[in-house]
């Protein structure tokens, strides 16, 4: 089964102050972690999309065989880059798109693998990441969602259309999901390590 990545990164940071996707975790940087995990799963391509900053962090994460694509209404929130990254896979040779997001540092690729060998075994379904109350990214979209995740708007990203959709989910539990959104999460999450 072909998978493909996605990994959002194309926000302004605003909470943060500066662009989080820099940010030094060990040797290589937020973002970097995030494609780290993303290329040791078992998915078969890695996408990044970037928007804010985007030639500055392009130039950070040049040495990664990925491709990037480049999300300018970013300012038009969250859903607008999952539209762009559909847009470039919809007519490519894969069955679904796993989205998730720069800034969740503990997903590493032995959680990606668990939502891709759940896809694999249901491949008709979504597949999600259940936390708290909520079920939101990082997520598996089959196919056969691709044109109505192209209508996406706004800043939730996903979140309507997966609450839309619950009857066809299946979740994966992960209280380990942390979002690095202010400077306090990025000490915070350096302190654990």
């Amino acid at each position: 089964m072909n998978i493909a990545i996605v990994i959002l990164s194309a926000g302004r940071s605003t909470r943060m102050g500066t662009a989080k996707q820099l940010l030094a975790i060990g040797d290589t940087t937020l973002l970097g972690l995030s494609i780290i995990h993303a290329q040791k799963c078992n998915a078969n391509q890695v996408i990044c999309v970037l928007g804010a900053d985007a030639e500055i962090i392009k130039d950070s994460i040049s040495s990664y065989e990925i491709d990037i694509i480049t999300n300018y209404n970013h300012k038009e929130g969250l859903s607008s880059s999952i539209v762009e990254s559909v847009n470039y896979l919809e007519n490519k040779n894969i069955d679904a798109v796993l989205i998730m997001l720069a800034d969740q540092p503990k997903v590493d690729s032995k959680y990606l693998n668990l939502l891709i060998d759940s896809f694999e075994k249901n491949p008709t379904k979504i597949t999600a990441s259940a936390y708290d109350q909520n079920i939101g990214v990082p997520a598996i979209f089959p196919k056969k969602h691709f044109k109505q995740l192209q209508k996406l708007k706004g800043d939730k990203g996903a979140k309507d259309f997966l609450n839309a959709h619950y009857k066809e989910i299946i979740s994966i539990r992960n209280e380990k999901l942390i979002d690095i959104d202010t400077k306090e999460d990025y000490l915070n999450f350096l302190k654990s390590l």
